[in-house]
């Protein structure tokens, strides 16, 4: 269940690539993948009410929890087999599929420093969600380590949410970042488009990472440097620990889906002197 507006899930790959690990591995074993989008969580809670009641699933995968995210109490008081996506602390005991966003965040971080940048941008996710909270703390604490400056504006993941958060960090007074990092490839797409408009060039004036590493990101001109992960391998990873809490009852194991790493590509460089207004 997936509780994004429609727009930004057809813009956004990975959910794509993440559904086909899930075939992989579910479609063999006879198992369909149900995949239903709502416009909010009371939607996504009434439905798994619905499911429940009528038996139309055998288990569920959790995606974008909150800290306290009330889904999964209501899980278990369904008596769902349900796998989390994300942080083990938000799943209160249920099998988890974890990955190290807080440790990634800290690498492209350290990516940076490394290449003279003292300012760097960050264009988040919403912020509400555990893993966007994850991924500010390994940003602030590597930030904080380097001494590097640290310029944070939200978005939805949305080529609009680029656009005009690139637009406000441009803005930033009285330092400019010399570097933004996304949290998907659609806003740092969105947001070189954004940079070249202001004039800018990238790597010249700005560098640009972005995360998850889509096939868009190694077409984009310049290709973008990004945070990569194999988001179909994390796909299988969840297909085997839903087809284990299905077959055995919940339990608190935690599978470890590989860590992302920085792929360099020609959307980065070294700092230039930085422009004060």
């Amino acid at each position: 269940m997936l509780a994004r507006a429609s727009q930004v899930l057809g813009e956004e790959p990975y959910y794509h690539e993440f559904i086909e690990g899930l075939e992989r591995l579910l479609i063999p074993a006879g198992i369909s993948v149900l995949v239903k989008v709502v416009t909010d969580h009371a939607a996504e809670i009434a439905t798994y009410e619905q499911w429940s009641a009528e038996r139309r699933v055998g288990g569920v995968i959790m995606v974008d929890l909150s800290p306290g995210d009330e889904r999964v109490d209501l899980v278990r008081r369904l008596g769902l087999p349900a796998v989390v996506m994300g942080d083990p602390s938000t799943a209160d005991g249920l099998p988890t599929v974890w990955t190290d966003d807080a440790g990634s965040a800290r690498e492209a971080v350290r990516f940076l420093a490394d290449r003279g940048h003292t300012v760097v941008g960050h264009v988040s996710g919403p912020r509400s969600l555990a893993h966007t909270q994850l991924r500010l703390g390994g940003f602030e604490a590597e930030a904080a380590d380097r001494g590097v400056t640290l310029i944070s504006a939200e978005g939805d993941y949305s080529q609009e949410a680029g656009r005009v958060s690139t637009a406000q960090l441009l803005a930033s007074h009285p330092v400019r970042p010399t570097a933004i990092v996304y949290d998907n490839d659609v806003m740092a797409l969105s947001g070189m488009e954004t940079i070249r408009k202001q004039g800018l060039t990238v790597p010249g004036d700005l560098s640009v990472v972005a995360w998850d590493d889509s096939a868009q990101c190694q077409l984009a001109l310049p290709a973008l440097s990004a945070m990569s992960h194999d988001v179909g391998r994390i796909g299988e990873i969840a297909a085997n620990a839903v087809l284990d809490a299905m077959r055995q009852g919940p339990g608190s194991v935690i599978y470890e889906a590989p860590q992302a790493h920085i792929v360099e590509r020609d959307s980065t460089g070294s700092s230039r002197t930085q422009i004060v207004f």
